[in-house]
């Protein structure tokens, strides 16, 4: 019997040996398998998360605008007692994220709108002009705008980005309490008509 014939001989009585073999198949299939379970379950557990946020943020804009509606005046004190209860929504996730904006505005005869006040709390409030639908344009009416923007980033960052998204969300609510909210309240004793810049 020549070498070659040997060789080949060999080479099918291997290939047949192996073909038997069946004692690694469960670490093979393990081994191929783990690292897309990893990715679906730190995914879910990363989406999941931010879409929590999300729905906080969504509720902190809300709770934000709807708070200060119902006021016929605000003070310093109280803006800051309506960001610390906007804020606590956010719980468990970390409100060192969080930057938020209330604005006044007022819409005039010609439906220009102005702003009245602001006030802002967090490292990096929102800023620039606000925008206020057609539908809300409304003269000589006023309303209040609230805007809050967090960064959310994922505990584990194996498959969304480390950094983090930024998340926003705003809203817009009419006074309740009056035609308008003052800030800072008008004397004590004296009427006080809305102002109109």
């Amino acid at each position: 019997m020549s070498l070659m014939t040997r060789i080949w001989l060999r080479m099918r009585r291997s290939a047949r040996d192996l073909s038997g073999d069946t004692r690694g198949i469960a670490a093979v299939e393990f081994a191929m398998v783990v690292p897309l379970m990893l990715v679906l379950f730190f995914g879910t557990v990363e989406f999941s998360s931010g879409v929590a946020v999300d729905r906080k943020v969504t509720l902190m804009a809300r709770t934000l605008s709807d708070l200060t509606s119902q006021n016929v005046s605000v003070t310093t004190t109280q803006l800051n007692n309506i960001f610390n209860a906007g804020t606590s929504i956010m719980t468990p996730y970390p409100a060192s994220e969080v930057n938020a904006r209330i604005v006044e505005l007022y819409v005039d005869a010609n439906l220009t709108v102005r702003q009245i006040w602001s006030a802002t709390s967090g490292s990096a409030p929102p800023s620039g002009t606000v925008t206020v639908p057609n539908a809300l344009k409304i003269a000589g009416t006023y309303l209040i705008y609230s805007e809050v923007s967090y960064k959310y980033k994922p505990a584990i960052g194996y498959v969304m980005v480390k950094e983090g998204i930024n998340l926003n969300d705003f809203t817009y609510t009419r006074p309740r309490q009056s035609l308008c909210v003052f800030n800072p309240p008008p004397a004590a004793g004296a009427a006080g008509s809305c102002p109109t810049s």
